[in-house]
């Protein structure tokens, strides 16, 4: 089913000037265009999933740059790159624009959301305030891989710090990412299948990227112009 703003796209694209009255100016009529291409959602314009979601080789060199970001992170905040993106596979399958599902009253009437988790590391409103207030921007964007890894980045730091979780224990991190430090020290995750299932899938996961990054971790470092190998190494 068409939504309207499509039905305007498919009207604007076989004749532009049916879809606005005489005299419209063209100023105006590119404004009205760009407007109407806003409402369609920036996800228009976000990078595909990868592919193969297994193999952390295959993601990076479908989207390079995401590389650059995750190594950022880490050499930021200390959490391995294998570990910010299994976080992301797992909570939205580097789908940038995702939130939960909706309610559904009587099976057809939609709802309110039950959290306000967005982009690729689901954060939550509150908390990603909180990370723009103390680590990021307020030009920072949830569905920006650099912004969701730093993110993550940040909140691993914020666990290790008030729970003592090892940066290299992606499986307890996960448990205070989803429960919160204080919920995680409570023990909280402890009752929650969903949360002990995901926290062992996360960790699985990110041993098998480590592995895999291991070995093909080289193309990603030296792949600009001005990197120079053996300096680009770590």
């Amino acid at each position: 089913m068409h939504r309207p703003v499509d039905k305007f796209i498919d009207r604007f694209t076989a004749n532009p000037s049916s879809c606005f009255p005489l005299g419209f100016n063209k100023l105006r009529l590119w404004a009205a265009l760009s407007f109407v291409l806003l409402l369609t959602g920036c996800a228009t314009f976000a990078p595909n999933p990868p592919q193969d979601q297994s193999n952390i080789c295959e993601i990076f060199r479908e989207q390079p740059s995401w590389y650059d970001y995750a190594r950022e992170s880490e050499e930021k905040w200390g959490t391995p790159i294998a570990t910010q993106m299994s976080f992301i596979q797992q909570e939205s399958s580097f789908r940038s624009h995702v939130r939960p599902d909706r309610r559904r009253y009587l099976g057809f009437i939609p709802g309110p959301r039950p959290s306000s988790a967005r982009g690729y590391a689901q954060a939550q409103d509150p908390v990603w305030s909180e990370y723009q207030e103390q680590a990021g921007s307020l030009f920072a964007r949830r569905t920006h891989m650099k912004h969701a890894t730093d993110f993550i980045g940040w909140y691993n730091r914020r666990s290790q710090q008030q729970a003592g979780i090892s940066l290299n224990n992606p499986e307890h991190l996960y448990y205070a990412y989803h429960e919160g430090a204080g919920g995680y020290q409570r023990g909280s995750y402890r009752g929650k299948s969903h949360v002990l299932r995901a926290g062992s899938q996360v960790a699985a996961r990110a041993n098998r990227y480590q592995a895999q990054l291991n070995s093909c971790e080289a193309e990603f470092q030296c792949r600009r112009f001005y990197q120079v190998w053996p300096f680009c190494r770590r």
